[in-house]
């Protein structure tokens, strides 16, 4: 079992892809490949809930696309954080610390 991939539970993805963002402006292929790396590979990320919540995030105003050109030299949308988004992730941030104290006291 310790091989089996971790789903992303419900509603922190948004909170990852905010949080990765933070640090650069990425594609989203770029974005996957980057939670997996930082999970250590127990977090894989399909195109099909990646470009959704990207999408989602633009329409809220958290994320804008620009388009450019990524390491392969095939056009990308490129991801970047804005005010919006900054504000929104130290609220969600704040809010997952407090819940991951509350978990923990629940399963002590």
């Amino acid at each position: 079992m310790a091989n089996q991939k971790s789903d992303v539970l419900r509603g922190t993805l948004d909170l990852m892809i905010l949080r990765t963002l933070e640090l650069t402006p990425l594609h989203g292929s770029g974005l996957a490949q980057r939670l997996v790396q930082v999970s250590g590979g127990a977090l894989e990320v399909g195109p099909g809930s990646i470009f959704p919540a990207l999408y989602r995030l633009e329409h809220k105003g958290l994320v804008k696309g620009r388009w450019g050109e990524s390491e392969s030299g095939r056009r990308a949308r490129f991801y970047a954080l804005t005010a919006a988004g900054r504000k929104r992730l130290g609220v969600e941030k704040e809010n997952w610390e407090k819940m991951v104290l509350v978990i923990g006291r629940v399963l002590s």
